[in-house]
C-alpha cells in the first residue's frame, strides 16, 4: 500500500519546472527546485534503445532537445550528451541518476510511459531493479494497466498506481488515436475497470474529470487518489475536495 504520511503532499509535475528560469521539465534543476521547496516529484520514464530507463516525457526528442527522432532509438551514451533547447543544460537523466539525485529527500512518483503495445519486460525489469535497490519513498505508475500488472510481478513491494482520466477530448476525440485503443476500451479505462490484475496502491486521475463514480468508490475503499495536472485555482479547489494530493505545475500550492 501507499504510505499516506510519506507520499501524500503536493507533487511537482515533472519537477518544479519553469523554462523562463532555465528549469526544464524532467531535469536535475527542476527536481532540485522541487526538493528545496519540499514538494514530491512526478517524473516520466521512457526506454532508451537498449531498454535503459530515461527520465523524459515525450516519445519524440525535438520539443525539448536539439535531437530528432524517437527517444526509444537513442543510446544512453548519446542521451547523456544531448543538449536541451534554449539552455546550457545537457544530458537526459537515467532513472538511476534521478534516484541518486533525490536520495530519499522527497517522494517520487515515476510514470512509466506506454504506447499500448505488449509491455517491454526488459525496460520494466530495469525500473523494478533500480526501485527495489532504492528503498526510499518511490511509487511507480502508468496509464497502461498491463504495465502496472507487470510491475506488480517484478517488484510487488513497491507502491504502484494507475493513471487515468476522461480518455476523450472536449471534441469527443479519443486519446492515443494511433493506438489499438477502441472507444469501448477508453470508457473502461476511464471507469478504472481494468484495475484487477494490477491491484493498484493508488490512482492518479485527471483533475478536470473529477469527481467520477469510480474515483469516489476508490476513495471510499481507502485507496489514495492523486489528481493531475493542477494548474489553476479552480483545479486547486477540485483537488482539495475530490483528491488526496495534487500533481501541480505553473504555481506553488
Amino acid at each position: 500500500m501507499l504510505d499516506r504520511e510519506k507520499f501524500l503532499r503536493p507533487i511537482a509535475h515533472r519537477g518544479l519546472h519553469d523554462a523562463a528560469k532555465g528549469l526544464i521539465e524532467n531535469t536535475a534543476p527542476a527536481f532540485e527546485a522541487a526538493i528545496k521547496a519540499g514538494y514530491g516529484i512526478e517524473c516520466d520514464l521512457q526506454p532508451a534503445a537498449d531498454g535503459t530507463p530515461l527520465v523524459f516525457h515525450d516519445l519524440e526528442l525535438d520539443r525539448l532537445t536539439a535531437g530528432t527522432g524517437l527517444i526509444t532509438e537513442l543510446q544512453p551514451a548519446c542521451a547523456a550528451k544531448l543538449p536541451f533547447k534554449d539552455t546550457k543544460l545537457t544530458g537526459i537523466l537515467t532513472f538511476a541518476e534521478l534516484l541518486t539525485l533525490v536520495a530519499g529527500r522527497v517522494p517520487i512518483f515515476a510514470e512509466i510511459k506506454s504506447e499500448w503495445a505488449p509491455p517491454d519486460l526488459g525496460f520494466l525489469s530495469e525500473i523494478a531493479r533500480a526501485g527495489k535497490l532504492y528503498r526510499r519513498p518511490l511509487a511507480l505508475m502508468s496509464f497502461d494497466p498491463a504495465v502496472v500488472a507487470a510491475i506488480k510481478r517484478l517488484a510487488p513491494e513497491l507502491p504502484r498506481g494507475i493513471v487515468s482520466g476522461s480518455y476523450f477530448d472536449d471534441d469527443g476525440k479519443g486519446w492515443w488515436p494511433d493506438s489499438a485503443l477502441t472507444d469501448a476500451r477508453r470508457q473502461a479505462l476511464a471507469s478504472l475497470l481494468e484495475s484487477g490484475q494490477a491491484d493498484p496502491s493508488f490512482y492518479a486521475y485527471e483533475v478536470g474529470a473529477l469527481p467520477t463514480a469510480a474515483t469516489q468508490r476508490a476513495r471510499r475503499q481507502g485507496i489514495p487518489l492523486l489528481t493531475w495536472t493542477v494548474r489553476t485555482e479552480q483545479d486547486r479547489r477540485i483537488a482539495a475536495q475530490h483528491a488526496d494530493a495534487p500533481i501541480f505545475e505553473g504555481f506553488t500550492p
